[in-house]
């Protein structure tokens, strides 16, 4: 295993956490682990170099393979499944008496990984709007830093055992065989959501607020003050009356948070 200097770790975590928000201040050890044997196949004697060209910015795909070896991109269908009941019950009416005239919503999936979560509130539309769908604009904004990660995403080729908690008819409905115990997504439901990468330490200037963000799951890297500044970003880029969902082991800090608190890991901005 390769040697991390105090001055590498130092170089190395200062350059993460300023330009992508993480916070790896107390994983010099981690850093160590799951980046040693990288290093040694790449051909690098020792971390210093490493840091050095990683510092240099030139490859920025060598940056997004170190994150996605330094964050864990875990995600399933339908997890916090609280979440998408009230989705269901409270957000989605709301919504459609709100944009009856338009038709169009306005949803983001900040930090999507592989795809789970914006298919998964797709679902959720197409079966709420039901045969009225194809008159109104549902699709989802997914964003990730990761290229890797979002190619995975749009080739949407899943495990047929990670569609367990999904109800039967949705995997009839929403999924397509292909073979060797895999599946992939109906055209349906691929269609539904668009794909771009996003680091969220850059200012959010997407043309439209959002209705809904979901943000989950992200912020367990960030320290207090990245997390206070992301909210505000959030914040404004939400619409009167619009929704933030976070993880549910994340919290936000009463005194900081301008959302107001509606349940765990859920919260609105005034009407």
């Amino acid at each position: 295993m390769l040697t991390l200097t105090d001055q590498d770790f130092q170089r190395l975590y200062r350059y993460i956490k300023q330009h992508y928000g993480i916070d790896l201040s107390k994983k010099k050890q981690l850093i160590v682990s799951r980046l040693s044997h990288t290093l040694s196949a790449q051909g690098y004697p020792d971390f210093s170099s490493y840091v050095d060209d990683i510092l240099s910015g030139r490859d920025p795909d060598m940056v997004t393979a170190m994150l996605n070896k330094l964050t864990t991109n875990y995600t399933y269908f339908l997890r916090e499944e609280a979440h998408f009941t009230y989705f269901q019950d409270v957000v989605l009416p709301d919504l459609a008496k709100k944009h009856a005239r338009d038709k169009s919503l306005s949803i983001w999936s900040a930090g999507c990984s592989s795809g789970q979560e914006p298919y998964t509130i797709s679902m959720y539309l197409l079966e709420y709007f039901g045969a009225q769908a194809s008159q109104w604009d549902t699709r989802i904004l997914a964003t990730d830093i990761s290229n890797k990660i979002l190619d995975e995403a749009i080739r949407a080729v899943y495990p047929e055992d990670s569609m367990s908690p999904l109800p039967a008819t949705w995997k009839q409905k929403y999924f397509v065989k292909t073979g060797n115990g895999k599946c992939t997504v109906s055209p349906a439901l691929k269609k539904n959501v668009i794909f771009k990468p996003f680091n969220l330490m850059d200012q959010i200037t997407f043309k439209k607020k959002f209705d809904l963000i979901f943000c989950r799951n992200v912020m367990i890297y960030f320290d207090q003050d990245t997390k206070d500044a992301l909210v505000n970003r959030f914040y404004n880029a939400t619409v009167p009356g619009g929704h933030l969902f976070i993880g549910h082991s994340e919290g936000l800090t009463k005194n900081t948070c301008p959302y107001e608190y509606v349940q765990p890991a859920i919260y609105r901005k005034k009407a």
